[in-house]
């Protein structure tokens, strides 16, 4: 397995929901001075939308080079054409990815932004309110999503804006010979040797050259794990090696605690329920969080290695969309996060082994069709890699 290319010498803190991340993420672009490389899958038309809008507006007017990139099917064709003007009127760049689906079904699911090549942004968060679904932006929340991002300062921000910057060249029209050199640039390795305070890596995943990076960099973790592992995703649809892994790790004595977010697409939640018997009798400890819409994409293992990204552990996000995480090798990092997954597992509902003793038969049979129907999609449109 191709192991994390972890960079010395970093900050990286962890920013919990909007009200963390986009106070600390305007501020950076307010400051900017040089450029901007933005990137996100959903970037609303509400209060906070406009706020983080207006922020990249003022940089493009006071000569700031700022580029951003919206996914089109998660911004919305409407939503994307308004701001689109919007934005060349105040001298920022826009690129809209895959609109209309005319390179396949891939969206970039990415959530990235550097200023100034010396602060980076990365996580799960998109551009809307806490207090409403993501998926349905009129559908209130009881309590704010629970989500992550981390910002990051250090030689780490090199690589990330490196990747920032490769993405906006793709999405421009750029001859065979230059598309050759950029993704030979990229598979160059940015390593620095040192041990002193966070290392941290960035692992992406394309259809190109990282087409399983972000799954291999879970599968060496918890196959390195000895003592805990503390997943927590909103989407749980992994192909078969990432759960025998899961299921393989608690068999070993590992502590493996996976926190699910529940009750957003039907399909998503029985194709989850059908894993649920294998994971309980492998001693994997499976947690249902209700409280509020659960989006965050974070692990910790051992206290020692950690997560924060957009990727989900499910078919869409580790075979077919592009994606983008921070791993950080930190105890203290792995300490705050672990703080949060514990707290939000401590308002979630354990699933016990006995309750599937009373599912009935048709529902049972219908979580099994609701798998093979995922797996048979996953197949046709992530070519087969989904396994």
């Amino acid at each position: 397995m191709r192991p994390v290319e972890f960079i010395a010498d970093n900050e990286v803190k962890l920013l919990h929901c909007g009200t963390e991340y986009f106070p600390a993420m305007v501020e950076a672009i307010d400051a900017a001075q040089y450029d901007v490389y933005f990137e996100t899958y959903i970037f609303a038309d509400d209060e906070t939308g406009q706020a983080v809008l207006a922020a990249l507006m003022r940089a493009g007017q006071r000569g700031v080079t700022v580029r951003v990139i919206t996914d089109w099917f998660g911004t919305g064709n409407g939503r994307s054409k308004r701001m689109h003007a919007q934005l060349l009127e105040a001298g920022v760049e826009h690129r809209i990815f895959n609109p209309w689906f005319r390179r396949g079904v891939t969206r970039t699911h990415r959530k990235i932004c550097v200023v100034d090549r010396c602060i980076a942004f990365v996580g799960g968060i998109n551009v809307n309110d806490d207090m409403y679904c993501d998926y349905d932006h009129s559908k209130a929340l009881c309590a704010p999503r629970w989500d992550f991002a981390v910002a990051v300062e250090g030689p780490l921000v090199a690589a990330i804006h490196k990747e920032a910057e490769a993405q906006w060249l793709r999405l421009g029209r750029m001859t065979l010979k230059n598309r050759i050199h950029l993704y030979n640039e990229l598979r160059r390795a940015n390593k620095v040797a040192a041990e002193s305070t966070v290392r941290a890596g960035f692992v992406v995943r394309d259809n190109l050259r990282n087409r399983q990076t972000i799954q291999k960099a879970y599968l060496n973790a918890l196959g390195r794990a000895r003592k805990s592992v503390l997943l927590a995703n909103p989407y749980f649809a992994p192909g078969r090696k990432f759960r025998r892994a899961l299921s393989q790790t608690a068999q070993r004595g590992v502590e493996v605690v996976l926190l699910i977010g529940v009750g957003e697409h039907w399909l998503q939640d029985a194709v989850a329920h059908s894993f649920y018997p294998k994971l309980l009798a492998s001693g994997v400890k499976v947690v249902e969080y209700h409280k509020t819409q659960l989006h965050a994409k974070v692990a910790v293992i051992d206290d020692d290695w950690a997560t924060v990204g957009s990727s989900n552990v499910d078919g869409l996000s580790l075979f077919l969309n592009q994606e983008a995480n921070v791993v950080i090798k930190d105890a203290a990092f792995a300490v705050d996060l672990r703080r949060h997954i514990e707290a939000a597992v401590a308002e979630g509902v354990e699933i016990h082994p006995h309750e599937y003793q009373h599912v009935g038969r048709f529902r049972r049979i219908g979580y099994e069709i609701a798998y093979v129907v995922y797996k048979t999609l996953m197949r046709i449109f992530a070519v087969g890699k989904y396994a």
